[in-house]
This record gives structure tokens, C-alpha cells and sequence, in this order.
């Protein structure tokens, strides 16, 4: 178990940040620099708790505090990717008004501010389910809105029809590891389809800069 998931891990944290490369590498339009920013951001911060995982089933240390930090900046990244997608959607289609970007940036500021809150123990493993409902509820919400902005604009999105698709998914295998896996360790394994859904996310990236890429040259 523990080998494949570790190289699962370290498969994806690979391929996410090159993809992030491959794609800034390709497009040199607002587009393009949101999606590498997207894919690089997803890489990066994952990084910092999966690395630790990853360690923590090879050795015999105490990496509770490495964890928890992980976790910390996995969910302040994992905010700003999502913050990423509302700009880029915006970008590609024009649809989105001031009030909805301004509740978008008002909900991802709320999350992070919760996520820096004592109350969730992250070096200590002492979070409770109380704490891990409220940080949610703001990121919850950019969820649903991130659903609802990329179903309607599907049609006018190209490559990036499926991202509201792979976004409700990611959302459903997430909630119940988030709250409950304190109490029921094996709701854990959730986080191997969700990560599925961020890949197929770094997929139609690339898809789409590719796509672009070749209708300019």
C-alpha cells in the first residue's frame, strides 16, 4: 500500500509541475500564464504535505508537525488555485461581473484567514471536527460557484468544457476526508480519486494550450 501510493504521489507532483512548464512554456497570452499558474500552485503545494507523507511511511521520526504544515499550505494554495480558475474562466469568456469576483475573493480570503486560525491544530494533530466544518464552508461555496461558472460557460471554453465535471468530483471525494477523516482514517483513501480529478484537470490544460498553440502557428 505504501509503495504505490507514494509513487502515486510523487507521479503526480511530477507531472503537475511539469505540466505547469509545458504550458507557460507554450502560451505567452493571460490564458496561458493562468493555467501554468494553476498547475504549478496545484504542484507546489501539494508538495508540501504529500513529500511528508510520503517520508512518514519510510521512516520512524515523528513528521506530525511536517504534516500539519503540509496540510496548512496545501489548503492556502489549493484556495489560490481555485482564485486562478475564477480569472482564467474570466479571462477566456468575459462573463463574470465585479460583484461575483469580488464574493470570490472575499470567500478565498475568509478560507485562508480560517485555515491560519489555532483552532485547527494543525501542528499538533488536535483539529477538531467543529474547526475543519468551518474553514470548509467558505471553500465549499467558491466550489459550488466554480461549478456553476464552468458549467455555463462549457460551450465557450473549449478543451476546458469537462473542468465543472472534475471540480464537482474533486469536491465530493474531498468533503468527507476533510470532516471525517479524523474519526474514520479510512475515508482517507478518497484523497486517490480526488487527485485523479486534479490530473485530468492538468489534462485539459494542456489539451488547451495545445490547441491554442497550434491555431497561432
Amino acid at each position: 500500500m505504501k509503495y504505490g501510493e507514494s509513487v502515486f504521489d510523487i507521479a503526480y507532483l511530477i507531472f503537475a509541475m511539469t505540466a505547469g512548464a509545458v504550458i507557460l512554456s507554450r502560451r505567452k497570452d493571460t490564458a496561458g500564464r493562468l493555467m501554468g499558474a494553476a498547475a504549478l500552485f496545484l504542484g507546489c503545494g501539494d508538495a508540501f504535505h504529500l513529500i511528508p507523507r510520503v517520508l512518514n511511511y519510510f521512516s520512524e521520526g515523528d513528521f506530525t508537525v511536517w504534516l500539519g504544515i503540509g496540510k496548512l499550505v496545501t489548503s492556502i494554495t489549493m484556495t489560490v488555485f481555485y482564485l486562478v480558475l475564477f480569472f482564467l474562466d474570466k479571462e477566456l469568456t468575459g462573463e463574470a461581473g465585479r460583484i461575483t469576483e469580488r464574493a470570490f475573493i472575499a470567500l478565498a480570503a475568509c478560507r485562508i484567514v480560517l485555515c491560519l486560525m489555532p483552532g485547527n491544530g494543525w501542528t499538533t494533530g488536535g483539529g477538531t471536527v467543529l474547526w475543519a466544518v468551518i474553514r470548509n464552508v467558505p471553500f465549499v461555496i467558491i466550489g459550488i460557484m466554480s461549478v456553476i461558472m464552468f458549467y455555463r460557460d462549457r460551450n465557450a471554453i473549449g478543451a476546458l468544457k469537462h473542468m465543472w465535471l472534475c471540480i464537482t468530483l474533486s469536491f465530493a471525494f474531498y468533503i468527507p476526508v476533510a470532516v471525517g477523516a479524523g474519526i474514520v482514517p479510512m475515508l482517507g483513501m478518497l484523497m486517490l480519486p480526488k487527485t485523479i480529478c486534479y490530473i485530468l484537470m492538468l489534462v485539459f490544460f494542456l489539451r488547451e494550450s495545445r490547441s491554442t498553440e497550434n491555431k497561432l502557428t
